[in-house]
């Protein structure tokens, strides 16, 4: 894995927690309105955040490889950027 690559590990257990599908939550005191699909055989997910109000957004896709290796492959932005907003953001909860 390349030095400026991050750990994919703490990414994809944080991203177990959240939900299928659009939810709502904060990440830097910012809302954002975020859309998580996991493919059938969950070797892939889609990941795409919008800020409400403002014009910041993230996306990514994550890719299960069969030895058990994790690729994240951000889209047009540093993978620094995706990893920050999946360890930062905060999921609301509804009920």
């Amino acid at each position: 894995m390349a030095a400026s690559s991050p750990d994919t590990q703490p990414l994809v257990e944080r991203l177990a927690e959240w939900p299928e599908g659009h939810f709502e939550g904060v990440h830097n005191g910012r809302r954002f309105g975020v859309t998580l699909h996991r493919s059938a055989d969950g070797r892939r997910l889609w990941l795409y955040g919008e800020e409400r109000g403002g014009g910041d957004f993230v996306s990514a896709n994550l890719y299960r490889l069969s030895d058990g290796e994790t690729l994240l492959r951000p889209c047009e932005m540093p993978a620094q950027v995706v990893a920050d907003f999946i360890l930062g953001f905060t999921p609301e909860t509804s009920g």
